[in-house]
């Protein structure tokens, strides 16, 4: 598990490929949504992705530049979850340490996780099955 700022990942994604292990960048590449989609980092990260590296859907608050209901995050992702549904995990970021803005609610992540993810089924891949792969529980 990485925590990184996508921006990192164009110098290292080769040898971010070349781990004998599976590996998960956290908090989906950890970097303000101002940079845009089409950032060489953010387009290193779905790169990695579509071809086999874990991300985790999570840290909203970390990634947001409009705050809450951090609709800024959505589109991106969507382009991970485009990139490849089964290699998405979803995580709360609970206790969310380092937070000093707006505290969530459950029921905040649970609303933002359905627009990140509005299918039911690939939602159920990203909470239930992807994680079980990925950790084996």
């Amino acid at each position: 598990q990485l925590l990184i700022d996508a921006g990192e990942l164009p110098k290292l994604a080769g040898a971010l490929t070349r781990l004998p292990v599976p590996f998960l960048i956290d908090h989906m590449g950890h970097f303000p949504t101002s940079r845009g989609l089409d950032d060489s980092g953010f387009q290193a990260l779905v790169g990695l992705v579509r071809d086999g590296a874990w991300v985790r859907l999570s840290g909203a608050y970390r990634t947001s530049v409009q705050g809450p209901p951090y609709d800024d995050t959505v589109p991106f992702a969507h382009a991970l979850v485009a990139a490849n549904a089964e290699r998405c995990v979803w995580g709360s970021d609970w206790p969310h340490v380092a937070n000093w803005g707006v505290m969530m609610t459950v029921a905040d992540l649970l609303d933002l996780l359905a627009r990140w993810v509005p299918d039911a089924g690939v939602r159920r891949r990203v909470l239930v099955d992807n994680p079980h792969r990925l950790f084996g529980f």
